[in-house]
C-alpha cells in the first residue's frame, strides 16, 4: 500500500511498490493529464512535480515517494486553467496535437519557479521535453509571456 499526496489530497493506493508513478496517477488516481510517451524519461510527456520540482513520472517507482511529498499533476496546477502558463498556452495557440503539452507546461512551471525571468538560452537548456509537432518556438514565446505577465498578440 502506498500513501501519496496528489494535488493536495492524501490517497492510499494498493499497488506494487515498483509501479511507476505515472501508472498510479493514470490508472489508480484517474488523473490522465500526464501522458505516457517513451517510458524511459526522455520525452517528458509524463512530467509532474514532486515538491515543486519537475520529474519524469514514467520511471519513478511509488516506493521512492513518501506521503509527505507533494505530487502535483497538470490537473493540480490550477483548478480552473487560470495558471499563467495555461493562459499563455491558450493565448498563443501553442499545441498542435497537444499530447506533450501537459508535460511541457509542468516543465515550464518548474523553470519559472527557479527562474522567473528566463532567457531563450535558459528555456532551451531547461525545457528538454520532446514535441513531435515542433512547437518549440511557441513554447518559448508562451513561457516568456507567462513570465512577463503582459498580454501578447494572438498568433496567426
Amino acid at each position: 500500500m502506498a500513501r501519496l499526496t496528489i494535488n493536495g489530497t492524501v490517497r492510499d493506493i494498493d499497488v506494487d511498490p515498483n509501479t511507476p508513478l505515472l501508472w498510479v496517477l493514470r490508472e489508480q488516481a484517474g488523473l490522465t493529464g500526464s501522458k505516457y510517451g517513451c517510458g524511459v524519461a526522455q520525452c517528458g510527456a509524463c512530467t509532474v512535480h514532486i515538491d515543486g520540482n519537475p520529474v519524469r513520472s514514467c520511471v519513478l517507482p511509488v516506493s521512492a515517494l513518501s506521503a509527505e511529498q507533494q505530487v502535483t499533476t497538470i490537473e493540480g496546477l490550477s483548478k480552473d486553467g487560470s495558471h499563467p502558463l495555461q493562459q499563455a498556452w491558450l493565448k498563443l495557440d501553442v499545441p498542435q496535437c497537444g499530447y506533450c503539452q501537459s508535460g511541457m507546461i509542468m516543465a515550464a512551471a518548474g523553470l519559472l519557479k527557479k527562474n522567473p525571468k528566463p532567457s531563450d538560452a535558459d528555456i532551451d537548456a531547461e525545457i528538454t521535453n520532446i514535441c513531435r509537432c515542433g512547437t518549440y518556438n511557441r513554447v518559448r514565446e508562451a513561457i516568456k509571456l507567462a513570465a512577463s505577465g503582459l498580454p501578447a498578440k494572438q498568433s496567426t
